[in-house]
């Protein structure tokens, strides 16, 4: 019997190279991802007419879900829970960076956005990601997306 690697896994090979044990090798863990870039689908226009479509969401913490609970907007209108949420967890929407991402930048999203960053905030803080599985319908090919956004073609 002989040992041989294929790079994932050492596989034993009996004398009538039939694979006799797999012993899978760890992969090195990924490093933690605290920042997610995401691109808007349609883009916040600002006072000035410039319109913003490039953002940076953070990982949310539990101060960050649980402080919006004593917010009196919050408590008059609990839907208004996702805007002051997303308004604590993104850094940077366009020029925009920082604690000037404020409330009423997020409330006068599209609806499209908004839906978008809701989606994005489930995704990167229940899954830890933004990637998603497809399915070709012409081919039936199966491969990733990144939901984040990005151009035609870019990986």
């Amino acid at each position: 019997m002989r040992r041989v690697s294929n790079g994932s896994a050492a596989v034993a090979v009996g004398e009538r190279g039939e694979e006799e044990l797999r012993s899978p090798v760890a992969a090195p863990p990924e490093p933690l991802r605290t920042e997610f870039d995401f691109e808007l689908p349609r883009g916040y226009i600002d006072d000035n007419g410039v319109l913003h479509k490039t953002g940076t969401m953070r990982l949310a913490t539990a101060r960050d879900e649980l402080l919006p609970l004593h917010d009196d907007r919050v408590r008059e209108n609990p839907a208004y829970l996702t805007v002051v949420l997303l308004a604590r967890v993104i850094t940077r929407l366009g020029a925009i960076e920082g604690d000037n991402v404020r409330a009423a930048v997020i409330e006068r999203l599209f609806a499209s956005d908004l839906a978008f960053l809701q989606d994005l905030y489930r995704r990167i803080n229940t899954e830890g990601h933004t990637r998603a599985a497809v399915t070709c319908p012409a081919c039936h090919e199966r491969f990733m997306v990144d939901l984040a956004g990005g151009g035609l073609g870019e990986q």
